[in-house]
């Protein structure tokens, strides 16, 4: 009956944490140890494990450095006291105690340790992971115009480039970001992941069968405050301290990217899984940087998203040999210089329906260009500058990009610095730039 009891607790927590905020999945607080999905003898070991690595601990930082309640974890360590693997100290505030490990608890946790070197954050079973991403996936809500546009606000680009990217987003599936260097595909490509809306939540790591995987990842995973709310039915703090809320991940990885990259990958002196690059990336946009160029052929890597891309599930395999099913639920971005025809055979991008080009910018659009970065940068407003950079590539049959202002504002402000000059945009300060940036190697 108690179990129920607790049961019913955890799921009408997690639904009225998510009514209260714009999240649409909320890890509610575990009330007992058999909600976390844990067995007692994994966060024994982790106890250990975590009193080894920091030495003396009270009860309280200890369930707050695991990630579990200390109603949890004190009957634990009660047990762990009496079987002598623990012992007090002394006495700790708010009637908790300061342990410290014994003989035998220094042997076990040495045991522990050998078997898996992770400490931190107790995981959260695979099921549970699961059923977060289908919750949080991108496209629960479509993107709109006015959304695209204002994720857009702080880039330049070609207006009629809102009318392919809404709809391809919204579709969920995948697309070809192409055209020449330095026109912003990059940057695009990072700012779509805010129109896919609210923060998330992951996991710090996942358990399944034995196998441990860490998922966060700092490099991809920036923290997101947790919302409040002033209901008294609900504490808006009571979570689940073994997730995190993130900022939607943009994954991005370029000519470094490798196979090993897209695997569970086991290091077998800690016997600690890292999470591929698309688990990593769920729920957000997974960037693949100057496709085309990678260590890889892209023959190779493409096949490997097929079967992702069509079922919208992925299949990995843990060190123990088990194949897992996981939801491939991202905004998957191809970004290339080059021409996905001479890339990839019809096969793969009937499975990639968007192809959008990102082209050079116009002279309007050039100019405002100017105009804003120059601004940025602290310089006097000089229009006479793009018209010159205007004149500039039609002289020397070059294209313009939309890196060029920056790049070559950049080169005129180091000058000036350089010199002890005040800053302004004159046109042999120009000419200078243009001889240094564009020279032919």
């Amino acid at each position: 009956m108690n179990a129920a009891i607790h049961e019913t607790h955890a799921v009408d927590s997690g639904l009225l944490g998510s009514l209260l905020t714009d999240d649409t999945f909320w890890p509610a607080e575990t009330q007992s140890l058999s909600e976390t999905g844990l067995s007692d003898s994994f966060v024994e070991g982790l106890i250990l494990k975590s009193v080894l690595s920091t030495g003396t601990i009270s009860g309280r930082s200890l369930s707050e450095f695991i990630g579990l309640p200390f109603k949890v974890t004190d009957p634990l360590l009660d047990s762990m006291r009496t079987r002598k693997l623990i012992a007090h100290v002394r006495p700790a505030p708010f009637n908790d105690y300061y342990y410290s490990l014994t003989e035998l608890g220094q042997t076990r946790a040495g045991n522990q340790m050998k078997q898996c070197s992770y400490v931190g954050p107790a995981p959260v079973p695979l099921s549970d992971y699961v059923l977060s991403v289908e919750a949080q996936s991108a496209g629960l809500d479509p993107v709109t115009q006015d959304q695209l546009r204002q994720a857009l606000t702080d880039i330049s680009y070609q207006q009629d480039l809102l009318d392919f990217l809404g709809p391809a987003i919204n579709s969920n599936t995948g697309l070809f970001l192409f055209g020449e260097p330095g026109n912003g595909k990059t940057t695009i490509a990072r700012c779509l992941t805010q129109c896919l809306g609210q923060e998330i939540w992951i996991p710090h790591a996942i358990l399944d069968d034995g196998n441990l995987i860490k998922l966060q990842d700092d490099a991809f995973h920036r923290p997101a405050p947790v919302p409040e709310t002033a209901a008294q039915i609900l504490k808006a703090q009571e979570w689940d301290r073994r997730w995190l809320r993130i900022q939607r991940p943009t994954v991005m990885v370029g000519g470094e990217l490798v196979m090993e990259n897209l695997e569970v990958r086991h290091d077998p002196r800690s016997n600690i899984c890292e999470a591929p690059l698309q688990m990593k990336s769920n729920c957000g946009c997974l960037l693949i940087d100057d496709f085309g160029r990678q260590r890889i052929a892209p023959e190779e890597l493409l096949n490997r998203w097929i079967v992702p891309l069509e079922n919208r599930c992925d299949f990995l395999t843990l060190p123990t040999g088990k194949k897992i099913q996981l939801p491939f639920e991202q905004l998957l971005i191809f970004s290339t210089n080059l021409d996905p025809g001479d890339l990839v055979d019809e096969a793969f991008l009937r499975r990639v329906p968007y192809k959008i080009f990102v082209g050079d910018p116009g002279p309007d659009e050039y100019r405002q260009l100017m105009k804003t970065v120059s601004r940025q940068m602290g310089f006097p407003e000089t229009p006479e500058a793009a018209e010159y950079m205007l004149s500039y590539y039609q002289n020397k049959a070059r294209k313009p990009r939309r890196c060029h202002p920056r790049d070559l504002l950049k080169q005129i402000e180091a000058f000036c610095r350089y010199r002890q000059l005040p800053l302004g945009i004159r046109p042999e300060y120009l000419e200078r730039a243009c001889r240094s940036y564009f020279s032919d190697l």
